[in-house]
């Protein structure tokens, strides 16, 4: 008799746990393959008709320069003809050629006077007035009118923008860029003329007087030949040259213009923000403007000054770019190079042995920075846009004002300049004709309460000059660096990386307590000092 069957259980060996953890593998992989193809697809999937002038980095012919602009803008940066004349309304008249008359010294200087009495302002009844809190903008210009294109186009771009008073302040009377100007049509626009220009005072101060002392002649010799300023070089034993002390007068000016003498800005309690001709904004440098000064009080109290622009050896848009070439593309710009592209001193540089460069507007002494020693700076223009989940675009730093970081795209209120305007002494005699290292000088040594700047990191204000009032170069074409601010820009607008919701704060690098040192020199004649002291004194 057989006996009933026992089924014994076998011993667990794993195998349907490992199948089963097996299949869970394989499932994750391929649902992970599946989401890294759809992410990739995604990031390639904005196309524009614009996209390959951004995948060719070479490529900054004024062609693809103009394609990457709208085309309701390229009346800004088309140059009229010059050789065809035009009645009233606009048409030609028999082909003939205009005779364009360049108005004399005494003609320019009428011009002037008209138009900072009269302070018009144009588009007020399209846009409205002023409001209280509304920024104005205030750019500075001299004769550069490609970059200041450039820079309406840019301008033209920001929201918001028809919220705004934009000021072009003038050292220089040129029909062309009163033309250009006055056909801004997308905001509020006024055109101040600074005075006591060199064009206007050609053979006499604050020109240059042939009776002056030559730049390099000894002290000694000077009072010998009893020219104007004998008395007078500066610190490096340097006489004056018109042509270099007219920037920081300029600025001086305006600054007094804006805040202390024009009707339509009397009771303004806003932001006033500083450009220049060759600077060129991002879309959202208003609007990231305003976030700034709503989470100062809750990030820096202390801070008094804005700054939308940096001078760091890099600066970085981190990105997504469907063009392998784009990720190894780098964009930055230096305080050198700023220096030996914009402004940098040739042979006449004001400085002895110990200091290397110098040069005004917005000036710096190279190697003579008040940073750490440490920092080194590259003279080359480039851009970066490189695949990262993080990004900088939304962060920002407070640090003390730094002349040679922070002087571009600031932007501050009447009650720091009230502050400011009681050191006009300390701005005025102190021996460099740059402003904003006079400036750094009436921080340290006059200020009750030294300036502090909450700075952006992902800069919306560039740099584009590539050639100034010191430097020359044989080729000053714009259209490379333009190109490229371009392309940072709209790979940025891209990856949505512009707009930022909110702010946050980082850590500010240690900066060495350093003093200042001595200054650039250029401003040891006492008729500048007290012509600028003078640029206080009026009022409305």
């Amino acid at each position: 008799m057989r006996g009933r069957r026992i089924q014994i259980p076998l011993p667990n060996t794993g195998t349907m746990s490992r199948r089963r953890s097996s299949f869970c593998l394989r499932t994750s992989l391929v649902i992970f393959l599946v989401l890294f193809i759809f992410l990739q697809l995604h990031i390639m999937s904005y196309s524009d008709p614009r996209e390959g002038h951004i995948g060719d980095v070479t490529n900054d012919s004024t062609a693809a320069i103009l394609s990457m602009v709208p085309p309701v803008l390229h009346k800004f940066l088309t140059v009229k003809a010059k050789n065809v004349s035009h009645d009233h309304n606009g048409s030609a008249t028999n082909g003939g050629e205009m005779q364009f008359h360049n108005p004399n010294i005494s003609e320019m200087k009428r011009a002037i006077y008209r138009y900072n009495e009269m302070q018009n302002v144009i588009n007020e009844d399209i846009f409205g007035p002023l409001q209280n809190d509304s920024v104005i903008i205030v750019v500075q210009v001299h004769k550069r009118i490609t970059y200041l294109r450039h820079l309406i186009v840019s301008l033209a771009q920001a929201r918001d923008i028809s919220k705004a008073l934009l000021i072009f302040s003038h050292d220089h009377y040129d029909e062309d860029i009163n033309e250009l100007v006055q056909s801004v049509d997308f905001c509020k626009v006024m055109q101040i003329f600074y005075p006591y220009s060199i064009q206007t005072h050609p053979n006499e101060f604050p020109g240059a007087d042939p009776r002056d002392c030559p730049r390099d002649m000894k002290k000694e010799q000077a009072l010998i030949k009893k020219c104007n300023n004998a008395l007078y070089p500066d610190l490096y034993g340097h006489y004056r040259e018109a042509k270099f002390t007219q920037t920081k007068h300029h600025w001086w000016w305006k600054a007094n213009r804006v805040f202390n003498e024009l009707e339509v800005t009397r009771f303004h309690s806003g932001l006033v923000v500083f450009l220049e001709e060759d600077h060129y904004v991002a879309e959202d440098f208003l609007y990231l403007l305003g976030l700034m000064q709503k989470r100062s009080h809750d990030l820096c109290p202390k801070c008094n000054i804005l700054s939308l622009g940096t001078y760091l050896k890099t600066f970085n848009y981190y990105t997504y770019s469907n063009n392998k070439s784009n990720k190894k593309a780098f964009f930055g710009q230096s305080r050198a190079a700023a220096a030996s592209n914009s402004n940098a001193m040739g042979p006449n540089s004001h400085t002895n042995n110990n200091a290397n460069t110098y040069h005004g507007g917005g000036g710096i002494l190279m190697e003579s920075i008040p940073v750490t020693t440490t920092e080194k700076y590259s003279a080359q223009w480039g851009y970066q846009v490189l695949p990262s989940l993080y990004s900088i675009y939304q962060k920002v730093e407070v640090t003390p004002w730094i002349s040679s970081k922070h002087n571009m795209g600031m932007a501050f209120n009447r009650t720091t300049w009230k502050e400011i305007i009681k050191c006009a002494e300390h701005f005025c005699s102190y021996d460099d004709y740059n402003w904003d290292w006079s400036l750094q000088h009436v921080s340290q040594h006059c200020l009750k309460q030294r300036l502090h700047v909450m700075v952006v990191k992902g800069p919306r204000v560039f740099h584009i000059g590539e050639c100034g009032v010191h430097h020359k170069k044989n080729n000053c074409e714009s259209n490379q660096v333009i190109s490229k601010v371009q392309k940072v820009l709209h790979i940025a607008t891209k990856a949505s990386q512009l707009f930022p919701k909110t702010i946050t704060l980082t850590v500010a690098s240690v900066v060495q307590k350093t003093k200042l040192r001595k200054g650039n020199g250029g401003w040891g004649d006492k008729r500048d000092h007290i012509l600028c002291l003078n640029m206080t004194l009026s009022g409305r």
